[in-house]
């Protein structure tokens, strides 16, 4: 029997800071795709950290940062919003998004969102959209934010919920594991894309941290795309965490990995197209 790997936080960073290095320009890509898709939720993460005019927010775990022009907008020239992620690439096209959008209210940084390296008490209100599943410590971030926040300042995440709930998810994950021939995982194990979904666990990390007021809301996300095969095109080009996975095969074992993934995909074709359903958790907590 093989001796299991412990699990090792800063080779795990690592290794997702370089696949989110790789990722960076097929997800800046497909910005308006992601846009769309996540359009309501993230309007809804937004009012639910109340952010508004003259605000200085902080916006971890970034990305390319069309969410990011959105607080811009929000918070307009009396504002400020500064964005981090670990990847610096992913985070030079949130740079270039911004200043191309004439937003000139946003600074970026590169920081681990475990270790944001903020003054405290600096910001009225901090969002995380589909960042802090990733967080090896996700408490860790949630204390971060916390700190980095003034009294009565207002944190607000999106998470993947249940794989019941995101079975587009839990088909690329498993299906992805199979192939390259590793175990199937727990989904709620640290760092996975459905690590926060389980009943409960995200509310009970924010009341750790410190924050009161906790509440979590259930929000529906279907992904909405012509066919099945544009909804591979996207995660082949820009969902480092599957590619990740794949990365070690070869092209012919790789090829079948997505066959496989492809075939399991088509039983959300619908009449007027592909709809994959998901589930997202929004969170508040008050410092």
């Amino acid at each position: 029997m093989n001796a299991v790997t412990p699990f090792d936080a800063e080779t795990f960073k690592a290794a997702t800071r370089d696949q989110w290095d790789k990722s960076a320009k097929g997800w800046n890509d497909k910005s308006v795709l992601i846009r769309g898709w996540l359009r309501e939720s993230t309007d809804a993460m937004l009012e639910m950290a109340e952010i508004k005019p003259g605000a200085r927010v902080l916006d971890v775990a970034a990305g390319a940062g069309d969410q990011t022009l959105d607080i811009a907008e929000r918070v307009g020239p009396a504002g400020s919003v500064l964005a981090t992620d670990l990847s610096a690439a992913i985070l030079e096209f949130a740079r270039d998004n911004a200043r191309r959008a004439g937003c000139g209210n946003v600074e970026t940084k590169v920081a681990d969102g475990e270790n944001l390296g903020v003054p405290e008490a600096s910001f009225d209100a901090a969002v995380c959209r589909l960042g802090l599943m990733f967080f090896p410590d996700p408490g860790k971030g949630l204390r971060e934010i916390f700190r980095a926040l003034k009294t009565g300042g207002r944190a607000c995440t999106m998470v993947f919920s249940t794989p019941d709930k995101n079975p587009c998810v839990a088909i690329l994950v498993s299906t992805a594991l199979k192939h390259a021939g590793l175990p199937p995982r727990d989904p709620y194990q640290p760092g996975g894309l459905l690590s926060l979904g389980k009943p409960g666990l995200i509310d009970e990390l924010f009341r750790k941290a410190g924050f009161s007021r906790v509440a979590t809301t259930k929000v529906m996300a279907p992904f909405r795309l012509p066919s099945v095969k544009d909804y591979l095109e996207f995660i082949r080009t820009s969902a480092g965490p599957i590619l990740q996975i794949l990365s070690r095969l070869d092209d012919a074992a790789r090829n079948a990995a997505w066959a496989e993934i492809e075939q399991k995909l088509s039983a959300f074709n619908t009449s007027s197209g592909w709809e994959g359903p998901n589930e997202l958790l929004l969170t508040i907590g008050y410092r």
